[in-house]
């Protein structure tokens, strides 16, 4: 029996010999980027039918000639498989092969269209002029010049790429992403790969402390070397940041390293963790402080940037609200007094505090429940301070936030990252202490989004005699980067704050506000069945199971929606709380997409890691990309996918962005996104699926976030007595930091 062939009847040994197969990879059935793993549909040479193979592939493409070294094996479901142990890519020998192999992807600039005419021009030399004689390319009709410099550039690319991805084979890990550690070191990919392979999970995306930790061992690094365990320390600590913390108390550091590094043949000793932390901290790796509060007992551990963040950010606030305002307060009371007898409207006692604090305050915090007003006290501080004549500059965490506030207040507003000019090339805000702002008076919203680094680069940023309002609702979850910022200014009673409680008459006539207000106090929300579609704007659709729960979503933004006349690509936000289980936004994205946004002719389509992007879907930016100037939680939709260019488009609030397919594991589908990402947002209708699968993240503030994201719609799924853990569910996640407690001490 031929290895070339598929595998004959009757084979079916136990212990399966090694045997070799070649041919050309037809397509891919399944492609995970975080392992590698791929099942594909393989065809030999004189064979009809094709075969299925499965295996770990660093990168796999339609049209490649692949020589294997594999065994078969009988999967249960779907019978033969060459199950593939070492794969070598071999340069395809037919005219149809070559044909695939260029048109796959592989080649920025080269697609299905350009391929064809390649290979028609240039027959089976077509791979040697390319490698050799890139220049005749400009001969084959069609062929621009600039694309002619871009297959050559990408074709030697991709070969440095390969050689990096050769090289992390060769070290026993998945090489998906290849492609962005050369993006990201060039030709020194190797020398740093080589040198510290644990800053791969620093300055890569995707890249964690597991894989490179794999890299480091697989070159030699002993799983006791204290450069190894330094590294666990550092890892430990960001890692924490990502849950909020600013430091970790010195115990709990300790044990989470212990266990992170640890192996099965080689425990780690908590001693040896211990010693490494005091010599980091002498040699300034590390900063040890003494505790506060419930930590007085034991020292409490950040890394340097954290650390110097935290307490610049105090001082500069302890600073700015000590310089005076000069204000003739009769003369405020007169202008609210006529401004509001102009505009027909009545100011609540608490509402005209708000104002006149804001006149006589250096910065001002004003919180409050949905419906107590904000947002006119907001509208109203805006039109004081521009009669005042003071110069106005509004700004909020997110793009949605930002066009919210413009449109409340009838001004101009951007995002704070926009606001303080970031600059691509230093990697730095054009706008700091040595070039401030050029503002009078400054509005920021959503300010409970505000992460430790951000605040700090705009405190940095704002002039000495400036006036600042702080507007957001601490009773929603905290910021999803490092540190809770409001909270802790609030927490400091170094700051005037106003906090809003009246719930205006026309607010209470909302079931949405009305509830979050229920919530926020302990109490069951009010819930009206789907069947009452006009009764509420807060519905709940009753489902047992998660699975359920899917099954009623598809339901309603296919039927029940559009049949109440509402679009639910256009108007419809999905919020889970997780991303895994039947009702979280993986599953619920595969679900929604193939409904909301199916396949059709002319709409291109691009398939990743086992999953699909496609030109209409709603997309959301998972990280902060400082050169494109999107960030984490922007949503957009996607444009336009080019395949010969290898980049799509998507359209975010105010502007196209363009992504080359390196750069797609930025993106993920958003027709559901998880409640935190949802932070700044609102959406005309929200669909809340609530299911004991996500119980660890269940808590009052996330419903209560949740749903207070609707304006006009809100629809609640899964058991009552879910929404009731919820509800009774007060765990405002511990997070480690000390901005509260530095604000306090700090000279006056």
């Amino acid at each position: 029996m031929s290895s070339e062939t598929s595998q004959p009847e009757g084979r079916r040994s136990l212990h399966p010999t090694a045997e070799q197969m070649q041919g050309i990879v037809e397509r891919v059935t399944y492609h995970a980027e975080d392992l590698g793993y791929t099942i594909a549909r393989f065809k030999t040479p004189g064979t009809r039918d094709l075969v299925t193979i499965a295996g770990h592939f660093p990168t796999i493409q339609a049209g490649q000639t692949l020589r294997l070294i594999g065994s078969w094996r009988e999967h249960p479901k779907y019978g033969p498989q060459f199950q593939v142990t070492h794969a070598q890519e071999m340069k395809p020998a037919t005219l149809t092969g070559i044909e695939k192999y260029l048109g796959s992807g592989l080649i920025k600039g080269i697609g299905p269209v350009t391929a064809k005419r390649i290979v028609a021009y240039f027959g089976l030399e077509t791979l040697e002029i390319i490698e050799t004689e890139s220049a005749r390319l400009i001969e084959v009709p069609g062929m621009a010049h600039k694309r002619v410099e871009m297959v050559t550039s990408a074709w030697a690319a991709q070969k440095a790429i390969k050689e990096v991805m050769v090289f992390l084979q060769g070290h026993g890990v998945s090489t998906t992403y290849a492609v962005k550690i050369f993006k990201q070191y060039g030709n020194q990919s190797i020398e740093v790969v080589s040198t510290n392979p644990y800053q791969l999970a620093t300055d890569i995306y995707g890249i964690g402390f597991i894989t490179a930790d794999t890299i480091a061992r697989n070159m030699g690094v002993a799983p006791d070397a204290p450069f190894r365990y330094q590294a666990g320390i550092t890892h430990v600590l960001s890692g924490a940041s990502e849950d909020g913390h600013c430091f970790l108390p010195h115990d709990d550091l300790v044990v989470r390293v212990v266990t992170q590094l640890a192996l099965p043949e080689h425990p780690v000793d908590p001693e040896r963790i211990i010693a490494l932390i005091a010599e980091m901290g002498k040699s300034n790796q590390l900063i040890l402080q003494s505790g506060y509060g419930d930590l007085e007992a034991q020292q409490i551990c950040y890394t340097p940037a954290f650390y110097h963040t935290e307490m610049a950010l105090a001082a500069r606030l302890t600073a700015f609200v000590q310089t005076p305002v000069e204000v003739d307060m009769p003369r405020v009371q007169r202008w609210i007094a006529g401004y509001t007898q102009k505009m027909g409207i009545t100011l609540s006692e608490e509402q005209r505090r708000a104002v006149e604090l804001a006149a006589s305050s250096r910065v001002l915090v004003l919180t409050g429940g949905p419906g107590c007003g904000k947002t006119f006290t907001t509208k109203t501080i805006a039109a004081l301070w521009k009669a005042m004549g003071k110069s106005l500059l509004l700004a909020a965490p997110t793009g949605r936030a930002a066009q919210r506030l413009a449109e409340m207040t009838k001004r101009e507003a951007t995002t704070i990252h926009r606001l303080l000019a970031f600059d691509p090339k230093t990697m730095q805000f054009r706008f700091n202490e040595q070039h401030p702002l050029e503002a009078e008076a400054i509005i920021l919203d959503e300010t409970s989004m505000l992460d430790l680094f951000l605040a700090h680069s705009l405190v940095k940023a704002i002039p000495p005699g400036a006036q600042v309002l702080l507007v957001g609702d601490i009773d929603q979850l905290p910021s999803v980067g490092p540190g809770m910022v409001l909270r802790d200014i609030i927490a400091s009673e170094r700051i005037p704050v106003l906090r809003l409680t009246e719930v205006f008459r026309q607010a209470q006539a909302s079931h949405i506000i009305t509830n979050a207000h229920r919530i926020n106090a302990g109490q069951f929300p009010h819930l009206t069945p789907t069947t009452k579609f006009a009764a509420s704007d807060c519905l709940w659709l009753e489902a047992a199971e998660p699975a359920l729960g899917a099954e009623g979503i598809v339901h309603l933004v296919r039927d029940y929606l559009p049949a109440h006349g509402i679009d639910p690509v256009r108007n419809v936000q999905i919020l889970s709380p997780g991303t895994r289980g039947d009702s979280g936004t993986r599953s619920l994205n595969t679900l929604l997409q193939r409904v909301l946004n199916p396949p059709a002719p002319g709409k291109d389509e691009l398939t990743r890691g086992g999953s699909i992007l496609r030109v209409g879907d709603r997309v959301i930016q998972q990280v902060n990309d400082y050169t494109r100037e999107v960030f984490n939680g922007d949503i957009g939709t996607i444009t336009s996918i080019d395949v010969e260019e290898q980049d799509i488009v998507v359209q975010f609030t105010d502007r196209l962005v363009t992504y080359d397919y390196a750069d797609l594991s930025e993106l993920a589908l958003a027709w559901a996104v998880t409640v935190h990402k949802s932070q700044g947002s609102e959406y005309p209708v929200v669909i809340l699926p609530l299911f004991m699968q996500h119980y660890l993240l269940l808590t009052r503030n996330l419903l209560y976030t949740g749903l207070t994201r609707a304006k006009q719609l809100a629809i609640l799924v899964g058991p009552t007595k879910t929404i009731g853990f919820a509800v009774k569910r007060v765990m405002d996640q511990q997070r480690y930091t000390a901005l509260a407690d530095r604000l306090q001490k700090h000279p006056r």
